[in-house]
C-alpha cells in the first residue's frame, strides 16, 4: 500500500488545536465541593440577579482570594436548569434543544443534568460518540452537515456524530444516532470496534464568546456492507459521500471537515 501523502505541519497544527486554553480567565463552578464546570468571573452577573423559579437563589459568588468562583445552591439539576432558562432569556445560551445532558464532576461522577444549550457557557464536560464507516474496499463514508445546523453548518463530518444524552449510554447513543443520522441499524454493520477517545478543550462562541468546549468523544469504526447506503432520518445531514483515503486526506487539509471529525479520521487512517 502506498503511504498517504500529507503536510506534517497541518497534522501537528490540527492536533495542537484539540486543546486550546480559554480566551480569558475562568473560575470554577461548584456543586458542593465538586467542580462541575467553569465560567468567566463576571459572566453570571448578567443573569444572577434575575428572578428565578424556585424560592432559593441558585447561585452564590465566592470572592475569597484563595477560593474565587461560583457555587450552585440547592438541587443540582433544578438549579442548573433554572440558570439555563435565564441564560436563554438573556441570549447567552446555545441553541435550545430540550435535551438534558449529564453533568459530571472533575472525577467523572454524575451530579445532575442540564439543558444542552447551557453546557458551553458553563464549561460543563460533555460526552459525544462518533462512528467512522468504511466500505468493504476501504473508502470512507462521510456526511455533510445540514446548512441550517447551529454548529459547523455545511462542514463535512464522520458517518455519524452526536451527543450522549443524559438518558443514554454510549452504546444506546451509538445505536440511536446511527439510525437518526444515517438510517443504518448497528446490527447490520460489520466489524464494529472501539477506536479510542478524543478529548477536546477550546473556546466556544456560545455566551457571546464566553463559552468553553470541554468534551470527550468515544469513537468507533465499522464496515458498511455493500448494498447499504446511508439515508438521513432527522434532517440534519445535507448529503453522504464515499471518499477514498487520498481524496479524504486532501479535503481534511483544505479545512472542509469539523475539527473533531478531522482529528478522528486522521487517527482512523493511522497518520503518524
Amino acid at each position: 500500500m502506498t503511504p498517504l501523502s500529507y503536510d506534517p505541519q497541518w497534522l501537528q497544527t490540527l492536533r495542537a488545536g484539540a486543546i486550546v486554553p480559554p480566551l480569558r480567565p475562568r473560575v470554577p463552578l461548584w456543586a458542593g465541593e465538586s467542580v462541575i464546570g467553569s465560567v468567566e468571573p463576571d459572566f453570571l452577573h448578567q443573569i444572577a440577579l434575575q428572578p428565578l423559579l424556585a424560592m432559593h437563589h441558585p447561585l452564590l459568588k465566592e470572592e475569597h482570594p484563595e477560593r474565587l468562583g461560583w457555587r450552585l445552591m440547592g438541587d443540582v439539576t433544578t438549579s442548573l436548569n433554572q440558570i439555563a432558562v435565564a441564560l436563554h432569556d438573556a441570549g447567552l445560551a446555545g441553541a435550545w434543544r430540550n435535551e438534558q445532558l449529564a453533568v459530571p464532576d472533575q472525577f467523572g461522577h454524575r451530579k445532575g443534568t442540564v439543558e444542552r444549550a447551557a453546557v458551553r457557557p458553563l464549561g460543563i464536560t460533555t460526552l459525544a460518540v462518533h462512528l467512522v464507516g468504511q466500505a468493504p474496499d476501504g473508502r470512507f463514508w462521510v456526511q455533510q452537515r445540514a446548512f441550517n445546523k447551529s454548529n459547523d453548518p455545511g462542514l463535512w463530518d464522520t458517518l455519524m456524530g452526536g451527543m450522549v444524552s443524559a438518558a443514554d449510554t454510549v452504546d444506546t447513543a451509538l445505536t440511536r444516532e446511527t439510525w437518526e443520522e444515517a438510517g443504518l441499524h448497528v446490527a447490520e454493520l460489520q466489524g464494529m470496534r472501539y477506536g479510542g477517545r478524543l478529548t477536546t478543550r477550546r473556546p466556544a462562541t456560545d455566551g457571546n464568546g464566553a463559552g468553553y468546549v470541554v468534551e470527550d468523544i468515544d469513537w468507533y469504526v465499522c464496515t458498511v456492507p455493500d448494498g447499504l447506503v446511508p439515508d438521513n432520518q432527522d434532517g440534519e445531514v445535507e448529503q453522504f459521500r464515499l471518499m477514498g483515503a487520498e481524496d479524504l486526506l486532501a479535503a481534511l487539509q483544505r479545512g472542509e471537515f469539523t475539527t473533531e471529525a478531522a482529528l478522528i479520521l486522521s487517527d482512523a487512517m493511522v497518520l503518524p
